[in-house]
């Protein structure tokens, strides 16, 4: 369930406070008083047993008293009356209730859903502050005071935060649009709300105080749907819980809980914030500042040490500071004194006045030479600090009406002191320009609009090709898991585990098994008439980490070495794990790069996320050094090359001093091809390539971990390429057209899609004659979330050209989907535009969706008519005569749709 019946929560025309109380200082009392006292319009009507009786004054002694059924429904009575007046609720029309009541055990709370099932109502809480809903007057809650009305969207799930941010808020003229406590998360939950607040637009940003998530399918797709289309900021509480105790792998005992939520913010797109007062920073800035186009800051002050502690801040959070050209120096000396520091920071001099301040911030805000303005002020007995905020912002004011493109470059405030500045933050606070109290917070706060704009570039960029490869050999993969499930193993023999890694074209160090030392010895023979040395390695699934109980002999130069240095294998691991059963030995080459860098990359099961992909800096020291990172798979090329971006390692791989990069590609489609690996075969449940040798010649696996179970593990958090969909047909007049799923790098398509438009045929399928299909447009119809929507894209098969698209658009509860299709125009009546229909009706059938509509202009007869021969009823639109309205019900279709 997600946003079905969330109107009645968040648009209630009505509500009842079930467990209403007089007792001023009971939670029922409270909350009664903060609804009456919210200034909400509707009836609010106050339910509790001991009232008298007869409606009074909007009391009644039970709901079925009520006069109708409350749109909203607020809880407040003990744990085990719940579950009953949630079923009373329901049966009476209500959809939607706030439990504030805490203690509900998990008896009652499953009770309580089981109420609420057959209606679809649905539930806020338990164990929730309320909620609160300051542009109707909305205030059922508990909350010591009502939030300002805004445009902040704010959801906890801690009740006690929220009272925190509310009252910091509203000290700095900050309102709300909605504040939400989230409680237990019985029902809804942070998906729901964001698929929610992502359609309000009342809510301009989206503010989270997160511990932890209940779905994670379903949060990835609302929140990279919620950050497409207007800022998330999350807190996450809890940073440091430890992840796994014990775990086969490296990677299982580097990844934690908080790792994996890093990943999954990255890859949502989401500003993630590490302490509360950054969110309330964040919150500052984002609620009065337009979107950063750049990076560059340019700061203005009156005091140089003040400037330069600012400066020194944003080069510790890697920030830019903005340079300052020649012609902007000119035009800076003819309004400052001489003493100026002609460098950014502009340092005015102490005695700056306002006339100074004023002619100086003109010239730093029209000037392209910067994206954003810091203007700093420190207090002196010279000048008031107060008239020269009044003056700048008039200055800005004026400024925006004579040249409005400085309305688009952000200016923040930085007044230092106590007393001297607190009438001057007030002035910036009232004509909604952030001010700080100190260098750092402001630098943090630039910081905040700079890590968001990163978030958005990541979200919204373009992958580039995948390079071709060689076909992978899925069946010979498949082969090497099924026997060591048959064998009821878990652990992959190094053998097999390079075996797999091979199959997805991961070079690896060829590999060969021996039972004793004297097979050992026939093998090193053999491979040192080639190679100048060898590896002896220990096998046996009870010992995972081999070099632990010195199992493990490198860089061997005769056979008789290779020997020997099995038999004392045998002696150190026998000492060591006495317990452990020894299945032989491994022989390899010893590969010898003197310049190689030892890297990691690993897959591990996270709670939360499922299968959690890790790339970092490897070796026996893996868990000394912890440089890794972390990415949800499936990954892009670009989503490998930045994950391997975020590790410290990457700047030596890059290359330095005589010593020459290393092939970054190569890494990348290693990364990729584990990626592809883990998503095509859900036996993996932890996978470790430990040391990944790489340098300027490429990469190669020395050592592998795998470990497969019978046992189903969590699914992907994010759907990947649904490459089952991928099919071929041929048409007469067309030829031969792949029709599949569409893809991130299809975007370079579209530019020649779109010349084989006319312009009569873009009129009806966008019904207006030129549509603003810009490059994030484009964007945003390429990289689809396969979760939530479907296109389909035809192309000739031999050149590659875009011939068609279809495409779905599911609700969040998958019960309507409105499609669109379009077809290159000289391909018109080539019967191309009802394949792609059919493919699209199978794939809603596949998903259940309830509704497939769309629109068509009533005009467009051919289109009306291929619609009703595809079985969709066509019926005139209400709300406009010159649309058609076409509906199918896949659900309901029991046979396939064949032309």
């Amino acid at each position: 369930m997600s946003i079905r019946n969330l109107n009645f929560l968040f648009a209630p025309k009505s509500i009842a406070l079930i467990g209403a109380s007089t007792n001023p200082y009971g939670i029922g009392g409270v909350v009664a008083r903060n609804l009456k006292a919210g200034g909400f319009t509707g009836p609010v009507w106050l339910v509790n047993p001991k009232f008298a009786d007869g409606a009074d004054q909007g009391r009644y002694r039970s709901i079925r008293e009520l006069p109708s059924a409350p749109d909203l429904a607020v809880i407040a009575t003990p744990p085990a009356t719940v579950p009953d007046t949630i079923k009373t609720l329901a049966a009476k029309g209500t959809r939607a209730a706030v439990v504030i009541t805490a203690g509900l055990k998990a008896d009652l709370r499953q009770a309580m859903l089981d109420a609420a099932r057959p209606t679809l109502m649905r539930i806020q809480g338990p164990n929730c502050l309320g909620l609160i809903l300051p542009p109707i007057g909305l205030n059922a809650s508990f909350s010591h005071r009502m939030p300002l009305a805004g445009d902040l969207a704010l959801v906890s799930q801690s009740g006690a935060l929220i009272t925190g941010i509310v009252d910091w808020a509203a000290a700095r003229g900050i309102g709300f649009s909605q504040v939400v406590s989230l409680g237990d998360m019985a029902d809804l939950d942070f998906g729901d709300m964001l698929d929610y607040l992502t359609d309000d637009k009342s809510a301009r940003a989206i503010l989270l105080y997160m511990e932890h998530v209940t779905n994670a399918q379903k949060f990835m797709s609302a929140a990279r749907r919620a950050a497409r289309v207007k800022p998330v900021i999350v807190l996450k509480a809890g940073r440091h819980e430890a992840g796994a105790k014990a775990a086969m792998s490296h990677t299982g005992a580097l990844s934690g809980a908080d790792s994996a939520y890093a990943a999954a913010f990255r890859r949502a797109g989401l500003l993630r914030v590490g302490e509360l007062a950054d969110l309330f920073s964040a919150a500052e800035i984002l609620a009065h500042t337009p979107r950063l186009e750049g990076e560059r800051l340019m700061i203005l002050t009156n005091g140089g040490g003040a400037g330069v502690l600012a400066a020194d801040r944003l080069t510790d959070l890697d920030g830019r500071l903005a340079a300052l050209p020649e012609p902007l120096q000119k035009s800076l000396d003819a309004v400052l004194p001489a003493t100026w520091s002609r460098n950014n920071p502009v340092d005015i001099i102490g005695d700056a006045d306002e006339s100074r301040y004023v002619e100086t911030f003109k010239r730093l805000l029209v000037d392209p030479a910067s994206d954003a303005l810091l203007v700093m002020n420190c207090p002196t007995a010279l000048t008031s600090s107060s008239k020269i905020a009044a003056a700048l912002v008039a200055a800005k004011q004026q400024l925006a009406t004579s040249n409005p493109s400085t309305s688009s470059k952000p200016v923040l405030t930085n007044w230092l002191g106590d007393d001297a500045a607190r009438e001057a933050r007030a002035i910036f606070a009232a004509n909604e320009i952030p001010t700080f109290d100190t260098p750092a917070d402001a630098i943090d706060g630039f910081m905040h609009l700079v890590q968001y704009k990163r978030a958005q570039t990541a979200l919204m960029a373009v992958p580039p090709k995948t390079p071709p490869t060689q076909k992978v050999d899925t069946a010979s993969a498949d082969a090497i898991i099924s026997a060591v499930l048959t064998e009821n193993r878990e652990v992959l023999t190094e053998h097999e585990a390079k075996s797999l890694l091979a199959a997805y074209n991961i070079p690896v160090a060829a590999t060969r098994l021996c039972k004793t030392p004297q097979e050992v010895s026939h093998e090193a023979r053999e491979l040192l008439a080639t190679h100048s040395a060898c590896v002896v390695k220990l096998v046996s699934n009870d010992i995972t980490h081999k070099s632990d109980v010195g199992g493990v002999r490198l860089n061997l130069e005769t056979s008789e070495a290779a020997r020997r240095a099995a038999i004392d294998i045998i002696t150190a691991a026998t000492r060591s794990r006495p317990d452990a059963r020894l299945d032989g030995f491994t022989i390899q080459p010893m590969i010898q790069r003197s310049h190689a860098h030892e890297l990691i990359i690993g897959m591990s099961i996270d709670p939360t996320f499922g299968p959690m992909l890790m790339f970092g800096a490897g070796g026996v020291a893996v868990e000394v050094l912890r440089d890794s990172a972390n990415a949800i798979p499936p990954l892009d090329l670009k989503l490998a090359r930045d994950v391997i971006s975020q590790t410290r390692i990457s700047k030596l791989l890059e290359g330095y001093r005589d010593r020459p990069a290393a092939d970054l590609k190569g890494i990348a489609e290693c990364l990729l091809a584990v990626s592809a690996l883990i998503v095509a075969h859900p036996e993996i449940h932890e996978l470790d390539i430990n040391p990944l040798l790489a340098d300027s010649n490429g990469v190669i696996a020395l050592d592998a971990r795998v470990r497969v179970s019978k046992h189903p593990r969590p699914a992907l958090a994010i759907r990947p390429y649904p490459v089952e969909w991928e099919t071929e047909t041929d048409l007469s007049g067309v030829g031969q057209v792949a029709i599949r799923p569409i893809r991130p790098e299809d975007e370079h398509l579209y530019a020649q899609f779109l010349k084989r438009l006319e312009q009569e045929d873009m009129r009806m399928r966008f019904f207006i004659a030129r549509p603003n299909l810009d490059r994030p447009m484009i964007a945003r119809l390429t990289q689809i979330d396969y979760a939530r929507e479907m296109a389909f894209v035809a192309l000739d098969a031999k050149t590659n050209q875009l011939l068609g698209v279809a495409r779905l658009l599911a609700d969040p509860d998958f019960e309507r989907a409105e499609f669109a299709v379009i077809v290159a125009s000289d391909l018109k009546g080539k019967g191309l535009g009802w394949r792609l229909m059919q493919k699209l009706i199978k794939y809603a059938r596949r998903e259940n969706i309830g509704e497939l509509f769309g629109h068509v202009l009533s005009e467009n007869a051919t289109m009306l008519q291929m619609c009703r021969e595809l079985g969709f009823a066509v019926a005139g639109d209400p709300s406009d005569p010159t649309l058609s309205k076409v509906v199918l019900h896949p659900r309901s279709m029991n046979q396939p749709i064949e032309k």
